[in-house]
């Protein structure tokens, strides 16, 4: 039998408790892993921090990271609580730390393509021996999405093609010198070189398909009810706060999009195959560091 005394005693512990996750809410620290520097981060994402907060009434505090491996460090430190990522770094969030995804930000037409100037190869076969330009190293989208579509047409990657990386405009000023054969994108960045080269006509050679999207992070440290809190904001203010993310140029990708707050692990198993197709089999490090 519990004693009145054990009773009160228990009710007071909880009680703490509770006071102590209100005051974690309070002061929830926010990476993004592909914005370097907090200037940047303000001017990207203040006008989401301001919405965030009205809809959820947590209290968000910006923590600017260098990077990827920085941010998941950061996590590991116990220095942040979430973290905005793509699909290939949740992957290695999760093998590291267990990091749980809370919510996914979905854009349109997020797919990749292996690009080819008018007069450049007529089929992926067509690629083999040649250079084939990618952007950043382990990016989803611009590097193991577009692998992917390769190996599928039975291009090894590193082996019967020679993978580069470039800037996106480089690489499309090589690709049309003839330096590179083609180039590995996303759809945002071909709009973005079709833009940049009027003139010129760029073509897709194969297409991958709907990429697993970019998707907020929960450190495991994190209360579940402050888990729960931050991911029915999205559920219940989704228009609010995307006219919000989407105010600021960097994030017109969004555009279109929205917030999906069932998020299941498994969704990104294909990302993990996509790892494998550039030969990496442990997914608790970043490729290219």
């Amino acid at each position: 039998m519990i004693s009145r005394r054990s009773f009160t005693l228990g009710l007071g512990l909880a009680a703490v408790a509770a006071t102590s996750a209100v005051a974690q809410d309070k002061k929830l620290r926010f990476a993004v892993t592909d914005i370097d520097g907090l200037e940047s981060l303000q001017r990207e994402f203040g006008p989401f921090k301001e919405a965030f907060e009205k809809a959820s009434g947590l209290k968000v505090d910006f923590f600017p990271v260098s990077g990827r491996t920085a941010a998941v460090e950061a996590m590991a430190a116990g220095q942040i609580d979430f973290v905005l990522t793509g699909p290939a770094e949740y992957v290695v969030f999760n093998a590291r730390l267990k990091a749980e995804p809370v919510v996914v930000w979905t854009r349109p037409d997020y797919r990749s393509s292996i690009v080819v100037p008018d007069a450049g190869a007529k089929s992926l076969a067509d690629l083999k021996g040649r250079k084939i330009s990618f952007g950043e190293i382990g990016s989803t989208s611009q590097h193991l999405a577009p692998a992917t579509i390769l190996a599928e047409a039975g291009l090894a990657y590193g082996k019967d093609y020679e993978p580069v990386f470039l800037k996106l405009n480089v690489a499309a000023e090589a690709m049309l010198r003839g330096d590179v054969a083609a180039i590995g994108m996303n759809q945002t960045h071909l709009e973005r070189v079709r833009k940049a080269f009027p003139d010129k006509v760029f073509r897709s050679l194969g297409d991958g398909i709907a990429l697993p999207n970019d998707l907020i992070l929960a450190a495991p440290s994190v209360p579940r009810e402050t888990v729960e809190r931050f991911r029915r904001a999205f559920l219940d203010h989704a228009p609010a706060l995307l006219a919000a993310v989407t105010s600021t140029k960097e994030n017109k990708k969004f555009e279109g999009g929205g917030f999906l707050p069932n998020v299941s692990d498994k969704d990104y198993d294909v990302v993990r195959r996509m790892f494998v197709n550039v030969g990496i089999r442990e997914f608790t490090k970043f490729i290219g560091g």
